[in-house]
């Protein structure tokens, strides 16, 4: 099982729809794919949330969610906040593990590394599973500083970071973003390695999927994403 991790800068800078854009780039590359997203917040029971959109865009129905709590917060918040169990470390490995027979199994984080899952950060899994992760960034002012922590963060742990992906590129960049995506490998050291057009979260499906491969360099998919 090929294992790719999803965290971003912070909240809303489009890890799900990056999430479903790779999976969607994988499945056209043959692969097949399972999507893990270990808790998921602000969401009620029967409600879609983040899963159901990545299968809605990408085609993806091999999904696993092991915790869900109602309201907008971090996870272990939310959780004790409802009276619910925090997730565990061994659980959360072992949900997956669970999808070995995947060719690729994309797992998606909760707000930025550091955020609490569980017991745990994706900061703990990613160390746990040996796995890498591809960090989602704002394109605007701020990202830089934001950035350039998270990747200090994988560093010192010892994790590879598999590249940066500017999660919503706007149709007219404004000069600090167009600045910034010169400068965010400057500053991290880790290339950008893909960039969403702002809104295509809203696109509808086949346009989605047919469209998804070219936002990430080829070079870059082939190695984390194909077969």
């Amino acid at each position: 099982m090929s294992l790719l991790f999803i965290t971003g800068t912070s909240t809303d800078v489009g890890k799900t729809i990056v999430t479903a854009a790779l999976a969607a780039t994988a499945r056209a590359a043959g692969a097949t794919v399972a999507v893990c997203k270990p808790a998921q917040t602000g969401v009620a029971p029967g409600e879609p949330g983040d899963l159901a959109e990545i299968t809605r865009l990408s085609g993806v129905t091999r999904t696993l969610e092991l915790a869900r709590y109602p309201e907008p917060l971090a996870p272990d918040t939310a959780a004790r906040r409802c009276g619910q169990p925090l997730l565990t470390l061994a659980e959360t490995v072992a949900g997956i593990e669970s999808c070995a027979d995947a060719d690729l199994t994309l797992v998606e984080g909760a707000g930025g590394l550091l955020v609490r899952i569980g017991e745990f950060t994706l900061l703990d899994l990613a160390q746990k599973l040996n796995a890498p992760v591809l960090l989602v960034a704002a394109a605007g002012l701020g990202t830089l500083n934001h950035s350039e922590l998270t990747t200090r963060a994988l560093q010192s742990a010892g994790i590879r970071c598999a590249g940066l992906v500017i999660g919503s590129w706007p149709e007219t960049p404004d000069l600090a973003s167009e600045c910034n995506r010169t400068d965010l490998p400057a500053v991290t050291g880790v290339d950008i390695v893909g960039a969403l057009p702002a809104g295509a979260g809203s696109w509808p499906a086949p346009r989605f999927t047919t469209t998804a491969p070219t936002w990430f360099d080829p070079t870059w998919t082939t190695r984390y994403l194909h077969p």
